[in-house]
């Protein structure tokens, strides 16, 4: 297994990938690693919806639909593997939609980082139709549950490289609280 802080050092999203996919039974074991997130109460306020061969067609019409266009959008095209990010949002008088999103949301960058792992490339992608009702409607979701967007996931042959990402400068985004500490100054954040 890679070096976790290499693997997510390295992760790079892939705009371009073959027509290679894991199968579904390899989906199955990454997603089961990917639930292991931080789930407050443990409420599994989410689900994945796998789109593969007419499936892709069938989202483009939809997308085109919500669009307005006659012409079916291509763009679900770009991968043999979509895999539709829901939100399933549960009642609970202690965790806030916003936190089981952020659950929903932490599943879906881990399976990210798995099936970049595992050798696949990935790409979260969204759009400005991604909650309409046509798209809703395709993916069969329950009135109260709604998309993130999707991965798209192929094969990678190495013609298809990435350039290194540019560092983050941790010290811009962690700022410390100490005990003691005059912490009005300088903090434009808070």
């Amino acid at each position: 297994m890679s070096n976790l802080i290499d693997l997510v050092t390295a992760r790079r999203s892939r705009s371009k990938v073959t027509d290679a996919s894991p199968s579904h039974d390899e989906l199955l074991r990454l997603v089961a690693a990917a639930g292991h997130v931080a789930d407050h109460s443990g409420l599994a306020p989410w689900r994945l919806v796998e789109l593969r061969g007419n499936a892709r067609v069938d989202l483009g019409h939809a997308l085109a639909a919500a669009a307005g266009d006659d012409k079916p959008s291509s763009k679900p095209l770009r991968a043999p593997l979509l895999i539709a990010l829901v939100v399933v949002p549960q009642q609970s008088a202690k965790v806030p939609v916003w936190e089981q999103e952020a659950t929903a949301s932490g599943v879906a960058h881990m399976l990210s980082l798995l099936l970049t792992d595992a050798g696949w490339g990935v790409m979260w992608r969204t759009g400005s139709h991604v909650r309409s009702p046509e798209v809703h409607h395709m993916h069969r979701l329950e009135q109260h549950e709604y998309l993130l967007g999707w991965l798209y996931v192929g094969g990678t042959d190495g013609a298809h490289t990435t350039r290194p990402a540019a560092p983050v400068d941790a010290d811009h985004f962690l700022t410390s609280l100490a005990e003691g500490q005059d912490n009005t100054e300088g903090n434009e954040r808070i």
